[in-house]
């Protein structure tokens, strides 16, 4: 849809639309449909951070998407910097041109409203929901691999002037969101200074020793602390879990990335992995398992471990010239490294959602009676993710942790 954004007088200073003033909105402003349309719009958003409308031209149902940034967190009425919304809507336009059939087109960013106009991508489903509902996407390992290794590499050093590599890192710095991820992922799951973990009864001595006892594991989480706060490697989504991917039989699309900053290739790629074990610990711990989701969701995770790896080396090929950084060595110590934090990464994230206030869905559809054991072996899995990342080097490791972990 090509928009010719009109010069008004409203919409000078930012305030919080809803259904109606969207309408106004795309005719006034965006100039999207006549000034005679009916027009239906629906919020969609479910998120707490920003607003989500989708708006269509009854008549010729035409359609697009508006997310607005507030200055507040929906929830709690935390002041929030509504810079982020700038920030996701250029990053969104980046990784267009990186990657264009896994992201939503961008039409219009208002600098003025914060608000990013864009595509439409509702044939798409949301993708946790639709593991949760034990669905399978056969080619979904190779399409989040070319999505990770053309965003994360072509984003590095590796690949651009460093020029252009420090205007993008001062571009995308994202303190606040950062902080957030660096609290609620990296320290509060291993010390919970602020009391707001929440731990099933009956889970509370493992986790106390398991996690906030655990010297050894605190070790490796505040070594890839650091290196989440201090490697400004590559572009990030920053929050790349399976609610921020919509997904059919035909494709995907990645949304959501107002958590984007220059961070650790792997933190993607590891965000990306630990998603992909809650559907299936729900899968082995429900009263209705399903063997065939089971067997795909261990091959998947294989797989995109396996093929993100392949597209790494495929593009560092076609892509790097310096002359230094074509050594084969320094290739594979690079890429090396960029998979032992995509496990580690997979680990905290795992850990996280399992005890951090910021829950996973699938861990609701999991039966009282079988909740402690189900959040154990994930627990397991992620503490050893956490210790072992440096020795695992294929996806076949992770599934044989899967299967030691789970007694099958």
């Amino acid at each position: 849809m090509k928009l010719t954004p009109k010069e008004t007088t409203a919409y000078q200073e930012h305030f919080l639309m809803d259904r109606e003033t969207i309408k106004q909105y795309v005719v006034e402003k965006l100039g999207a449909f006549p000034d005679d349309a009916s027009i239906e719009v629906t919020e969609i958003g479910d998120g707490n951070i920003n607003y989500v409308f989708r708006v269509v031209n009854a008549t010729t149902k035409d359609s697009l998407i508006i997310k607005q940034a507030d200055v507040l967190l929906r929830s709690s009425g935390r002041p929030l910097d509504i810079e982020r919304n700038r920030i996701e809507a250029e990053i969104l336009q980046l990784q267009n041109e990186l990657a264009p059939q896994f992201v939503p087109e961008v039409y219009y960013y208002d600098q003025k409203m914060y608000a990013v106009t864009m595509e439409d991508i509702s044939e798409y489903q949301n993708m946790r929901y639709e593991m949760i509902k034990k669905r399978i996407f056969p080619n979904f390992s190779e399409e989040i691999a070319e999505y990770l290794a053309r965003t994360l590499l072509l984003t590095s050093d590796l690949v651009l002037d460093c020029d252009e590599k420090k205007r993008r890192v001062k571009a995308f710095i994202n303190p606040e969101m950062c902080e957030i991820s660096e609290d609620l992922v990296f320290t509060e799951p291993y010390d919970d200074y602020k009391q707001r973990n929440i731990v099933t009864a009956g889970n509370e001595r493992f986790v106390e020793e398991n996690l906030y006892q655990n010297e050894p594991l605190q070790v490796e989480v505040a070594l890839l602390r650091n290196n989440f706060m201090n490697n400004a490697q590559s572009l990030l989504h920053g929050d790349l879990h399976t609610g921020s991917i919509f997904i059919n039989q035909t494709g995907l699309k990645v949304i959501d990335p107002e958590f984007a900053f220059y961070g650790p290739a792997g933190y993607d790629i590891g965000n990306v992995l630990a998603h992909l074990y809650f559907p299936m610990v729900k899968n082995l711990f429900d009263s209705t398992r399903d063997p065939d989701f089971h067997q795909w969701s261990k091959e998947t995770i294989a797989a995109v471990y396996d093929q993100v790896q392949v597209k790494l080396e495929k593009y560092y090929d076609e892509a790097v010239v310096f002359p230094l950084y074509r050594n084969h060595a320094f290739k594979e110590t690079m890429l090396r490294g960029m998979m032992a934090d995509a496990v580690g990464y997979a680990g905290t994230e795992i850990i996280r959602r399992v005890v951090g206030d910021s829950k996973v869905k699938e861990l609701s559809f999991i039966p009282a009676e079988q909740k402690i054991a189900a959040e154990r072996l994930l627990l397991k899995i992620g503490v050893q993710l956490i210790i072992n990342r440096q020795h695992i080097t294929s996806g076949g490791q992770l599934v044989d942790g899967i299967v030691d972990l789970a007694g099958e």
